[in-house]
């Protein structure tokens, strides 16, 4: 779908000149539709409005974004698939449906050295080359996914997801939002666990008992490695998290089934 017009995805076109392209000057969110149901669709169409103002894109016109979304979910029916919401500085909107991917049910972490960029912190753009180089590089030793941690050695996220871990499978740790993505699944889990937020280091990973990963469309995952570090994945809290994720879907799902009923 682009600026309203619902289309295949690779018949959707935009001009070569839209500094979307040509820059990566854009903001985008990535969601999970369950049964015909976005799920979290209000947060991350606040945090959409948060990255465009903070990259300062024109005024962004919610009421089109979710009447696309809805469009689509009603072209797509009862199917669960990701949605992808891109705005570029060229003014253009697009709203495509993508296959969910195979998650594995345990993935192996290599540390990559990574440093934010001030000026787009907490920011979800289409500036994403180095968070897809940082995956490469991982993919290069034999890893499946990278685990930024700056020069310093503090641990910040996934390419593509949040980080938990816990030092004795009793207490479940994330670090804090300086330098990462206000990630909508963390959130959830935050809410739903009891969670410390706190700064972590390379080596308090290294030395974890149990870490797993979170994303909209992968949900939770295990980490079953972080370079030559193993872990018992999935571990007593991955599976927690795993079961009070399923149950935020389970009660958003009925309630959006009841609005349309």
């Amino acid at each position: 779908m682009l600026d309203g017009s619902l289309l295949a995805s690779s018949e959707a076109v935009i001009p070569a000149t839209d500094e979307g392209f040509l820059r990566g000057d854009g903001a985008f969110e990535v969601l999970r539709s369950y049964g015909g149901h976005p799920f979290g669709l209000e947060e991350h169409v606040q945090r959409l409005l948060r990255s465009a103002a903070g990259i300062r894109l024109p005024e962004v016109d919610v009421m089109a974004i979710e009447r696309d979304v809805a469009r689509l979910v009603d072209a797509r029916g009862t199917d669960d698939f990701s949605i992808r919401i891109v705005l570029t500085r060229g003014g253009r909107r697009l709203v495509m449906s993508e296959p969910l991917g195979n998650y594995q049910p345990a993935v192996r972490l290599a540390v990559v050295e990574y440093q934010p960029t001030l000026v787009l912190d907490g920011f979800k753009t289409l500036s994403y080359a180095a968070n897809m180089l940082t995956n490469r590089l991982a993919k290069e030793r034999g890893f499946d996914e990278a685990l930024l941690v700056t020069p310093d050695g503090e641990v910040l996220e996934s390419p593509t997801a949040s980080v938990f871990w816990s030092p004795d499978g009793e207490t479940l740790i994330t670090p804090p939002l300086d330098g990462i993505l206000a990630s909508i699944t963390r959130a959830v889990i935050v809410e739903g666990m009891t969670v410390e937020q706190r700064a972590t280091t390379r080596d308090d990973l290294l030395a974890a008992t149990e870490v797993f990963l979170c994303s909209s469309v992968r949900e939770v995952q295990a980490v079953g490695a972080i370079e030559d570090a193993t872990y018992d994945a999935p571990g007593p809290l991955t599976l927690r998290a795993k079961e009070v994720l399923a149950a935020a879907v389970q009660a958003r799902v009925a309630a959006g089934a009841a609005k349309t009923a």
